[in-house]
């Protein structure tokens, strides 16, 4: 088998735990968004995209709902015969059960995958974030580079800069500096979680040969700061276009908002750029006469007898006479019973909503509301009194 350009490694085996009841049984790449789609459909839509033939998926938190949705890879035309979408998840050994236990060791437990195609390159990707990026492009500017390992960096606010990789770079795009999800970060630079390797370069890490790299858990903690020290090319890879991380209740909803909007919606960035789903046929959506729909993205198979201001309906939900949904995230088969108010909130997968409840935070405090199963609010009088 000739030697492969570059492979692809997604890594999708996260808890999520700050998406608290949304993956209490499902990882959260496969968490539905926008609708439609799963997360992990942007990161396998992108691979497909970018002609990229052979990709490994690494699972391991509640797989199984994650693994039938991939399956073979064919709804992203992955289903190479050379190549195609492998399921990684942990596997056990002669002497013990490998968890994956970060994401540098997921890596480099799946180090025979790897070896197996002999790649010039590997791209390393996280399967829970929202964006359309052409892969090929930030290849390209690897190999012009001569880069050890190029990092996919994009401004965040810096109110958030704590949550990511954050780094320094100089004129020449070189990093010189990075920290993990600093307490006082040095830059709102961060990384996207979007890395390309020399494969030589990246097995020598994982494989401990050089002693400054152990443990060598994580590519944020360990491996980069080892080849920061080391002298190691790393090289910036600046994205201009839309980017979500994804990995908590608000910005998950924050995400959803942002397709309600021309200027931020990601489905209508660069539209050639198609977001592939595996998502099943339903029926069309029904509105009632009552009904009404006001900026908002409403899916297949909802049935519609109230109010739906600004807000992201998935597929399969109902929603009664009377009820009034605003500024909020409902995801697939979830029931909203009559004459009931939602207002800042994520109702999760099948949860069921009573007649005259009420899913809303305090005008104090204005944060996101998130129900998931066995959650019950308080009844509360007839949405008519609001």
């Amino acid at each position: 088998m000739a030697r492969k350009k570059w492979i692809a490694m997604v890594l999708a085996g996260g808890k999520g735990n700050r998406l608290k009841t949304l993956t209490q049984t499902i990882a959260k790449p496969a968490v539905p968004f926008g609708g439609k789609y799963r997360i992990i459909d942007f990161a396998l839509s992108n691979c497909r995209n970018s002609h990229i033939d052979t990709v490994g998926v690494l699972t391991q938190y509640q797989p199984h709902v994650l693994h039938t949705y991939i399956g073979n890879g064919q709804k992203w035309q992955l289903n190479q015969h050379d190549g195609g979408v492998t399921l990684l998840p942990p596997f056990e050994t002669r002497n013990r059960v490998q968890w994956y236990e970060g994401t540098a060791a997921a890596i480099y437990q799946n180090v025979h995958f790897i070896q197996h195609y002999d790649p010039e390159h590997i791209l390393i990707i996280s399967a829970d974030h929202i964006y359309k990026m052409d892969y090929e492009k930030m290849l390209k500017h690897h190999i012009l580079t001569d880069a050890d390992v190029t990092i996919g960096v994009v401004k965040v606010p810096w109110e958030e800069a704590s949550r990511f990789g954050i780094m320094n770079v100089n004129k020449n795009g070189k990093i010189t500096e990075f920290e993990e999800k600093p307490t006082r970060p040095l830059s709102n630079l961060a990384s996207m979680g979007v890395y390309i390797f020399k494969k030589e370069v990246l097995l020598n890490y994982l494989e401990g040969s050089n002693d400054n790299v152990l443990p060598r858990n994580d590519f944020g903690t360990d491996i980069i700061p080892a080849m920061i020290k080391d002298s190691m090319v790393l090289q910036a890879y600046h994205f201009e276009g839309y980017w979500k991380d994804v990995g908590t209740v608000e910005s998950f909803w924050r995400a959803n908002m942002d397709l309600l909007s021309e200027k931020t919606n990601v489905f209508m960035e660069y539209p050639d750029w198609m977001i592939y789903t595996a998502s099943t046929q339903h029926p069309p959506l029904f509105l009632d006469s009552k009904g009404a729909i006001m900026k908002s993205l409403v899916s297949e198979g909802c049935r519609i007898y109230g109010i739906i201001k600004n807000s992201v309906l998935c597929t399969g939900v109902k929603v009664g006479k009377n009820t009034v949904i605003r500024n909020s995230v409902i995801l697939p088969g979830a029931e909203i019973g009559n004459n009931a108010l939602i207002q800042n909130a994520v109702i999760g997968c099948n949860v069921t909503i009573k007649d005259r409840m009420i899913v809303k935070s305090s005008d104090q405090l204005n944060e996101i509301i998130l129900v998931g199963q066995n959650e019950e609010f308080k009844m509360e009088p007839a949405i008519s009194t609001y």
